[in-house]
């Protein structure tokens, strides 16, 4: 008996001083209690989380727990926003932008399942937060908790309502490449690395025994990376031979993560100092390994390695990759990103789809080309599947989230696809199975969208936003780097600092579109930075970040005081304006019109410059009149920037602008040179009327709010004053008559390139003939050329 009590404290003593060797330079070990409790060795207790009530939108309302067969609510006492953080990652959100008490979405029926329940924010699951426990509370259904979510999913989770959620500690959320060179550390996007999984507070690998090629195209679609390239797995292998040598020989600083090529000793004078760097940190990873994964079986068509079959390794062995290493994904990626000089002057080719109406790169409504037009995609069983193999067709990787019920605003035009049908395979959406359908059969708010992986490229260390009430504004401060090398956060010179510039500043950080660039900002004056580093900056709107506009080599800012610095205000959503193009081919005529009823039109400079020649009030001027019907696709309502207490008074009509500019009204000669041109000031921008179901908001009388509601339109009638174009003096011939809404882009829209319209017409000096009017981007590059190069009419018939 003695004996046996004496070899068990040898036991435990070399098991206390041979794992913690085991665990050296990995993440934190797991800690397991001496007594484990009965539910250790259940199965995990499957729950079930969705939104309900009304009114509510998509990512908000009631939250329903499903919990032993029944669905219940949680009452609000001691709600907090940490607790919906946990709620709404459970629903697959990123994350809670609010929460809501006393049954604000509707009282729910059933069980209370949890009361006074206190997460911390980081919790798997509202089920390890503290709570009274399941079924015990004295609240009622008039205390039912809601929250309100971030409007982006989570890395897998399908567009569902419902979400099951299995609690467990081998589900793998988050992964990442993690490069073997230091240089590649330097260089954006990562596309060849050492495959992690994030594991409790720290990342652990996989075993790379049985890796296939399918694994790798699902890792590098996760990355944001269309495509797979073979590993050279003899190069790592020499790699890993090189690291193998005796400690005496080179010394390897374990102590941090990351060591630096200088703090490591020298091996050889004669070795490449690349190699030599690399095998060393090699050596170092060999160190640190912790295999959590030992096996994975992908199709290749998974849009994310949790949905892979996965073998964890059980307890906690750290050296269970017999014979195998790491596992390292190279990946191939898409033109936006490609790093090689020789890949970007690729000629370019007409693609066939596009995103539309998104606030960064990889997101949108879904448009095809078919034949020359552009059209949407029913959103008819519409999954991520085929989701991702449009992101991949785009050169992204795939699709976090297939989404449905015009997510990203409405199309315009035919929809040409419905049912779509992917395996996953396909290199081309029009290689899966859809269907051909009629108008009657889908509206525009079912439209298809998607948001993609995209690779991480850093652009968000480089600006950042200070001094505004919330996250979503503030004064501009870019990262700089002075001539020796130091880095520090300079302003931006808000001189002709606008919407364009702001777009990139928000998309930069990820906060969705710009709804104002302000070129003042001393009530933001909270910041210690206050010397200019940048000015002239000129973007075009698409650039992914700063450092891709335009802007002065040397700091050149005539208002040099941080009052003047550049600032922005971000929205997660936008309007999106768009004209009725088959209306103005319908409406056009031409009046002439008697000079003595043209005053107050002379006035607002509705007239072109020879009118201030002509006698008045005798003679006449000629008009070419038609109608503007604007409406509002977008997801926010369409405001003017001024408030009211800043619009003019205009008298002769009798009534107030709110934009100086809200559209210009243009005729061109083929080669684009204007030989006419009208414009409209936003005297009255309200909604004349709407989509079924949407009420009107807006509306001029009485010095009223003024702007244009979602699924609401705006009509100009070809009748009113300065609804028209000057052509007194233009000659006969063929022309293009173009309209452009919001051309100053005063008013922030998640897209301007459906701003302009244009239309083919012939003037023959009595008579006009307006015909294949169309959105600027409706149709295919080809069709835009031959539009442009339009020959004119030979006789009374168009041709």
């Amino acid at each position: 008996m003695e004996l046996c009590q004496w070899w068990r404290h040898i036991v435990v003593f070399l098991l206390h001083s041979w794992i913690p060797s085991c665990f050296a330079q990995t993440t934190p070990p797991v800690r397991s209690s001496p007594t484990p409790t009965p539910q250790t060795a259940e199965r995990p207790e499957t729950l079930k989380f969705r939104l309900s009530g009304f009114p509510r939108k998509h990512n908000e309302g009631r939250i329903e727990v499903f919990y032993k067969g029944e669905w219940g609510t949680i009452c609000d006492d001691d709600f907090s926003l940490a607790n919906a953080h946990v709620l709404c990652r459970q629903l697959g959100f990123v994350s809670a932008t609010g929460w809501t008490h006393s049954a604000k979405y509707g009282k729910g029926t059933g069980k209370i399942w949890l009361d006074n329940v206190q997460c911390s924010g980081s919790e798997r699951s509202v089920s390890v937060c503290k709570s009274r426990g399941w079924g015990n509370s004295d609240c009622t259904h008039d205390e039912d908790a809601g929250v309100i979510c971030k409007d982006e999913r989570l890395p897998g989770y399908v567009d569902s309502n419902v979400i099951e959620v299995q609690v467990d500690e081998n589900r793998v959320e988050e992964v990442r490449l993690r490069p073997v060179f230091t240089i590649a550390t330097k260089r954006m996007p990562v596309t060849e690395g050492v495959v992690e999984v994030k594991n409790k507070d720290g990342w652990a690998k996989i075993c790379d025994n049985g890796w296939t090629p399918k694994n790798s195209r699902v890792v590098c679609g996760m990355m944001g990376f269309p495509h797979e390239k073979k590993v050279n797995k003899n190069f790592y292998k020499h790699l890993r031979k090189r690291s193998a040598v005796p400690k005496s020989k080179v010394k390897v600083t374990t102590a941090r993560q990351e060591p630096k090529a200088k703090a490591i000793t020298k091996t050889s004078t004669k070795s490449k100092p690349g190699k030599s760097a690399a095998a060393k940190r090699l050596y170092a990873e060999r160190q640190k390994n912790h295999f959590l994964v030992h096996s994975v079986a992908c199709l290749g068509t998974e849009v994310h390695l949790a949905a892979c079959p996965l073998e964890f390794n059980k307890g906690n062995a750290t050296e269970s990759c017999p014979g195998g290493m790491p596992a390292v994904v190279s990946c191939v990626p898409g033109p936006l990103y490609a790093q090689s000089t020789a890949m970007k002057k690729k000629p370019k080719m007409q693609s066939t789809i596009r995103l539309k109406g998104g606030a960064k790169y990889g997101e949108g409504r879904v448009e095809v080309l078919k034949g020359s037009e552009w059209g949407t995609i029913c959103d008819d069983r519409w999954n991520l599947l085929s989701a991702s193999v449009v992101c991949r067709e785009l050169g992204f990787g795939t699709a976090k989230e297939a989404l449905t019920g015009a997510r990203m605003g409405q199309g315009l035009g035919p929809i040409h696809m419905s049912e779509v049908q992917c395996t996953g395979h396909e290199r081309s959406l029009w290689n899966c199975r859809f269907k051909n359908i009629t108008a009657e059969d889908c509206k525009h708010s079912e439209d298809a969208s998607v948001r993609c992986n995209v690779p991480y490229m850093g652009f968000e260390k480089t600006v950042r936003i200070s001094g505004g009430r919330s996250r979503y504004e503030g004064r501009v401060e870019v990262l700089y780097t002075e001539t020796n090398g130091t880095l520090r956060w300079g302003l931006i010179c808000g001189e002709g600092w606008g919407t364009e510039e702001a777009m990139v500043v928000c998309r930069q950080l990820g906060l969705g579109y710009a709804n104002h660039g302000l070129q003042e900002t001393w009530y933001w004056d909270s910041s210690n930075v206050t010397e200019m580093v940048m000015s002239g900056v000129k973007c075009t709107g698409d650039e992914m970040s700063l450092s891709q506009c335009q802007h002065h080599r040397t700091v050149n800012c005539q208002k040099a005081a941080a009052r003047f610095s550049a600032g922005v205000i971000c929205s997660e959503t936008a309007s999106d304006l768009v004209l009725n193009a088959p209306l103005v081919q319908q409406t056009t005529y031409i009046e002439d019109r008697p000079l003595h009823m043209l005053y107050c039109a002379a006035e607002e400079d509705c007239l072109s410059k020879s009118a201030a020649g002509a006698n008045w009030p005798y003679g006449h001027r000629r008009l070419l009149r038609f109608s503007s019907q604007i409406h509002n696709i977008g997801r926010a309502d369409f405001r003017p920037k001024a408030g009211r207490h800043s619009w003019v008074w205009h008298a002769c009509h009798g009534h107030y602008h709110s934009m100086d500019i809200f559209t210009h009204y243009d005729l061109m000669s083929a080669n684009g040179t204007k030989v006419a041109e009208g414009h409209k000031a936003s005297f009255c921008l309200e909604d004349s009327d709407c989509d079924e179901g949407v009420s009107k908001r807006y509306e001029c009388a009485n010095f009223g709010e003024q702007g244009i509601t979602v699924g609401c339109w705006d009509l100009y009638r070809h009748d009113i004053d300065c609804q028209w174009i000057d052509i007194t003096d233009v000659k006969p011939g063929n022309y293009i008559l173009q309209v452009v809404i919001n051309p100053n882009y005063e008013v922030a829209e998640s897209d301007f390139t459906n701003n302009a319209m244009k239309c083919n017409c012939k003037y023959d000096g009595h008579r006009i003939w307006v015909h294949n009017c169309h959105i600027g981007d409706a149709f295919s590059e080809e069709a835009e050329k031959k539009f442009e190069k339009y020959p004119g009419q030979l006789n009374n018939q168009i041709s």
